[in-house]
């Protein structure tokens, strides 16, 4: 069983922390069961460490509200060192880099934090190509996320959109409603992050 990410001082400023956190917990869960049925069947998780082909070729990650909330906090509030200054710059100018905005020679800077997409993104057996995205090349190799975990990681954020009632929660999951306020990873405006931390990082110096 997976640890829950915990940043207790955070969590106490920022109310919406300890929601994204457990979704995240639940989706790694969920994940780390999928993974499991597929090993017993005698499969082969294909990704690992320093792998990020997925990281730049895919064009269509999706990222919610609440989770672009929590990179944005992440990477203005913890990230540090050189890697936080590449990133920075790399933001700043994301109109003319390919792949995942947050890939910093094929290191994932927000790796603690990263989508739900991205967590529950494995691929089997064979290891991808550059520039394949598995999903649509072989789909039978890519893990499916197990209905009940995504649901319940859902189910947790809900309330930060204003939806309380545990009914209306299981209808907006039933009916999809979560997924229409997703936006593609690659699409938003990373260049107001960049700006976002070079303000944060004056402040702390003065």
């Amino acid at each position: 069983m997976s640890e829950r990410l915990n940043y207790p001082n955070d969590e106490l400023i920022h109310p919406w922390l300890s929601r994204l956190l457990e979704a995240y917990h639940i989706t790694d869960e969920g994940v780390a069961e999928g993974i499991r049925r597929e090993t017993v069947q005698g499969r082969t998780l294909a990704c690992g460490k320093g792998c990020a082909a997925c990281c730049r070729s895919h064009t269509t990650i999706p990222v919610y509200p609440l989770e672009l909330v929590g990179i944005s906090w992440y990477v203005t509030e913890k990230l540090t060192g050189k890697l936080r200054e590449q990133l920075k710059q790399q933001l700043g100018d994301y109109s003319n880099q390919p792949g995942c905005p947050f890939l910093v020679d094929d290191i994932c800077s927000i790796h603690p934090l990263r989508p739900m997409a991205c967590r529950q993104f494995n691929v089997f057996d064979k290891v991808c190509a550059e520039g394949e995205d598995a999903y649509y090349t072989r789909r039978q190799d890519v893990l499916t996320p197990i209905k009940k975990y995504t649901d319940q990681a859902f189910d947790v954020t809900l309330p930060f959109y204003g939806v309380e009632n545990k009914p209306e929660r299981r209808k907006a999951i039933e009916q999809g409603a979560i997924h229409r306020i997703a936006k593609a990873l690659k699409e938003c405006n990373w260049d107001s992050l960049a700006e976002k931390m070079e303000a944060y990082d004056r402040n702390r110096d003065t």
